[in-house]
């Protein structure tokens, strides 16, 4: 249920979720969103006042996540401007060519194609990001895993897909679900999101057992995390 209080001259506005937990959460995405995690016997003037106590926080994370919103315009899929590849800018090159091919060399993004409509090559384009990210992430997927052996999970299936909220899920019956726009992010903060769904196949909570588990899997989490906040979806 959405909420909005007014701190000073600024409205905060947050999701509020009455959960089995003993202590209120607080969380700001990098979207902006804030989600207010509350236990089953709060009264809402007590989360409003711990709200309001966390404001001056809350508002700092708003406006470092504003610093990072994309500052270039939409992309126009035309020679110059700029794509996203493995944490890299690659400069687009389109070129006429009777045979459609894409390469990724040396800071340059050459797309070789009959039809240069922006639209087709937008297409074109995803298409490769997609067939790059299911070599890849499977990969990663594969050299990951051994490390979670001694759990009893079994091997998860891989599933990519575009979403607008999240980098990454995972279902009960052991799918991971990772978003095809981390194909632009650096290796390290694909890597990150595929231990933490394998984190929670083991524990599907964010309690101490999981930390301590991520933790123990990639101990400079946090840096790669903070490096997907900053790409926000």
């Amino acid at each position: 249920m959405q909420h909005q209080l007014t701190f000073g001259n600024r409205q905060i506005h947050f999701a509020l979720e009455y959960t089995k937990r003993k202590t209120m959460a607080v969380k700001v995405h990098p979207d902006r969103r804030v989600e207010v995690s509350a236990p089953l016997n709060a009264n809402e003037e007590e989360v409003r006042e711990n709200i309001r106590k966390r404001a001056p926080w809350i508002l700092r994370q708003i406006d470092q996540f504003n610093e990072y919103l994309p500052k270039t315009p939409p992309r126009r899929f035309i020679s110059g401007e700029t794509h996203l590849y493995l944490g890299r800018q690659y400069r687009l090159k389109v070129i006429s060519d009777i045979h459609d091919s894409i390469k990724a060399s040396r800071g340059q993004l050459w797309m070789y194609s009959q039809n240069v409509d922006p639209q087709i090559l937008r297409k074109r384009l995803y298409d490769w990001y997609r067939q790059k990210a299911y070599v890849l992430f499977n990969e990663l997927l594969k050299e990951i895993f051994p490390k979670f052996k001694r759990y009893q999970i079994e091997p998860p299936v891989l599933t990519i897909r575009l979403m607008s909220r999240r980098w990454g899920s995972c279902t009960t019956k052991g799918r991971i679900i990772l978003n095809l726009e981390l194909i632009k992010s650096p290796k390290g903060c694909i890597q990150y999101v595929i231990t933490h769904e394998l984190c929670h196949i083991v524990f599907p909570h964010h309690g101490k057992h999981f930390q301590q588990l991520l933790y123990k899997m990639i101990p400079d989490w946090r840096k790669w995390k903070e490096r997907l906040e900053h790409n926000s979806i």
